[in-house]
């Protein structure tokens, strides 16, 4: 197997990882690891260095931006879960807390936000796999992490006002 292939066996743990807190599914993430991995390895020529991991995230990031584009076109049905009642009681509590305060987030803030917080890349390798100048990604996590601590604090979100 060559480095190219064992570069990218290497970044399969951290793949999933990021592809499961993007999706909230196991099965979605998997598929998407899956489509980035073929992808990555038919494009193995258009890889001309660098860090192969900042080059997997950009290609999962816009594999799942096309997933949420052609979900965007289809009504949504959601099921009802039993753990959709609101139990606060528990260590799970602060767990279901913070996922939800992650599910209220944009994606492209949840996505830099997970792309720092839970696989340690720089603000500039964030900004080369979202396609944007470091400034905007500052910008992003500095909103998520307002979001965040306002969900976890209790406050409501304040309405936008549209002109």
């Amino acid at each position: 197997m060559g480095g190219f292939q064992q570069a990218i066996e290497a970044a399969i743990p951290a793949l999933r990882r990021y592809a499961r807190a993007l999706t909230r599914n196991g099965e979605l993430a998997d598929d998407l690891v899956q489509d980035t991995l073929v992808r990555a390895l038919r494009s193995e020529h258009l890889f001309h260095g660098g860090d192969i991991r900042s080059w997997l995230y950009t290609i999962l990031t816009n594999l799942n931006r096309n997933r949420l584009r052609a979900l965007a076109r289809r009504p949504v049905l959601q099921a009802i879960d039993d753990n959709d009642a609101p139990e606060l009681a528990g260590p799970e509590a602060g767990a279901r807390d913070i996922e939800r305060a992650l599910a209220s987030l944009v994606e492209d803030q949840r996505s830099a936000l997970l792309l720092v917080v839970l696989e340690g890349l720089t603000y500039r390798e964030v900004a080369e796999v979202q396609g944007v100048p470091i400034g905007t990604v500052m910008s992003r996590l500095a909103r998520a992490r307002m979001q965040i601590k306002a969900y976890l604090d209790g406050e409501r979100p304040p309405l936008r006002r549209v002109k």
